[in-house]
């Protein structure tokens, strides 16, 4: 009898340990997943608090590495040609923007929109091509980069109706003669993702072409493609509960940030760029984009080029065929 009860009180520990065991381990496993999903989401959404303070060493860089730039730049700060202005978005966030008018004096207008941590500042090799043809450029921050107000990165997604608003602002401040003006949207990294999906809404008649230069194929594929380069992580769990948790913070999932999903919907023309080196967005996203999108659109391959090098490594070439893109649609 006694040997039967000892027998039985063992077995009522040993399933007791099990039980505690089971739910330590079950709640490790949470600690790490919601404080990964927390981690990650940081990591890819969360801003640079120093961000101003590094405007004048971003503006240094772009200038060492693109000579060719100071006398262009000099002679707009000496004639005070190149403003700046703020703007208050509907939400209450004021957002930051420089602008100048272009010297022909027509509609036609150049929005460049820059990438992931960045600022306008890195848009100004672009800037150089559409002044140099006589448009008006306008080179806004988005929310949370630069001068511009926020705590979090939207990835392009809900930065769209930000820059839907800026070319609003633009067709006021631009308009020529005839009343209204002619504008490319042309975006660089997270800029190119962002002015796909700019393409996919319903764009005013004023908006006529739209050129990406290394954007994603959307959100998942990108981040997807991170988690495994630098974490050497699987989708599951982190990339459905990070996402889960982008939805519940901001408002949007990492799956609905589809930009083929909005160049599909998208009839105006389109200039597509990508570097064939690119390890950041990854050279193939460019090969669906390409073919979701009814024509007319063009595709440059940039041979040899890594993340958003293009325009370096291919001056003369990348600006002649955004010259002769946009002027098909464009007459200045």
């Amino acid at each position: 009898m006694r040997l039967i009860f000892e027998t039985g009180y063992n077995s009522l520990r040993m399933k007791k340990r099990i039980r505690i065991t089971l739910i330590s381990t079950l709640a490790v496993l949470v600690t790490v997943i919601v404080g990964g999903s927390f981690y990650m989401l940081n990591y890819s959404l969360g801003v640079d608090a120093d961000r101003v303070a590094k405007l004048k060493e971003k503006y240094h860089t772009v200038m060492n590495d693109n000579p060719e730039l100071k006398p262009w730049m000099d002679s707009l700060q000496r004639c005070k040609a190149l403003r700046d202005t703020f703007i208050t978005m509907p939400g209450g966030e004021r957002q930051y923007g420089t602008f100048v008018y272009g010297w022909k004096h027509t509609g036609s207008t150049a929005i460049l929109i820059h990438g992931w941590r960045d600022c306008n500042i890195t848009m100004l090799p672009i800037a150089h091509i559409y002044e140099q043809m006589g448009y008006n450029v306008l080179l806004p921050d988005l929310h949370g980069h630069g001068r511009s107000d926020g705590d979090n990165i939207g990835m392009g997604w809900k930065d769209r109706f930000d820059v839907m608003r800026w070319m609003a602002i633009a067709d006021t401040l631009f308009r020529d003669s005839t009343g209204t003006t002619r504008q490319v949207l042309h975006g660089v990294s997270m800029g190119g993702a962002t002015t796909m999906y700019v393409s996919g809404e319903r764009t005013p008649a004023y908006v006529k072409c739209f050129v990406e230069d290394c954007g994603y194929s959307s959100v998942w594929d990108e981040f997807h493609y991170e988690l495994g380069e630098k974490f050497g992580l699987p989708d599951f769990p982190f990339m459905y509960t990070t996402s889960a948790l982008c939805k519940l913070r901001y408002g949007w999932t990492f799956g609905e940030a589809s930009a083929i999903s909005k160049v599909k919907k998208c009839h105006k023309p389109m200039l597509f760029i990508h570097g064939d080196n690119d390890d950041f967005v990854p050279s193939w996203m460019v090969n669906p984009l390409y073919a979701a999108k009814p024509q007319p659109k063009e595709l440059f391959i940039g041979k040899g080029s890594t993340h958003a090098h293009s325009y370096r490594d291919h001056k003369a070439e990348y600006t002649k065929r955004v010259e002769k893109f946009v002027s098909k649609y464009i007459k200045n």
